[in-house]
């Protein structure tokens, strides 16, 4: 984990984006349109892929660092923009349909942040972890919960925007 007192916005790196547009209309200049093309047919194949095996080979394609043992629910995502900046360490377990996110598109600018998810955490069906996000060792994310700040090693998150329960003594 980083160090406890640093929040999550401090750890996510802004990109203004000149113009009227929304920063959506950028993303063309912080990707190369190919690489996201490459990156959302190999999300999509591991999303659907029933072998943990064939997520973890796809997905350390391009970019995630994957530790040995995790295990993808079906459907579950890393960004497809920023692959490269998701960390899943060993026997982590990420739900179906959970989503990983390592970038925000905002009016104007968009913002860039890595998230880790620790040794043996869990993320629930669903939950959505924002960039700059750290889930420590063996912590828990509820199911469908917004994850918006860090969760410490062996706590519990729970909710929209998720809530930190310390793990009980």
């Amino acid at each position: 984990m980083s160090d406890e007192t640093t929040p999550r916005h401090d750890r996510v790196t802004r990109h203004p984006t000149p113009g009227r547009a929304n920063s959506l209309w950028h993303w063309p200049d912080a990707r190369h349109p190919l690489r996201i093309v490459i990156n959302y047919l190999a999300i999509v194949l591991a999303r659907h892929s029933p072998s943990l095996r064939v997520k973890n080979w796809l997905l350390r394609r391009i970019g995630v660092t994957v530790g040995a043992g995790v295990s993808w629910g079906l459907e579950s995502t890393p960004d497809v923009f920023w692959p490269d900046l998701v960390t899943v360490e060993d026997g982590a377990i990420i739900g179906y349909d959970a989503t990983l996110l390592c970038h925000e598109f905002l009016q104007e600018e968009y913002r860039t942040g890595p998230v880790r998810v620790g040794e043996r955490a869990m993320i629930g069906a669903g939950a959505v972890v924002l960039p700059g996000v750290e889930i420590g060792a063996s912590a828990s994310v509820a199911a469908n919960s917004l994850v918006v700040e860090d969760v410490p090693p062996g706590a519990t998150a729970v909710g929209v925007p998720a809530e930190v329960r310390e793990p009980s003594e």
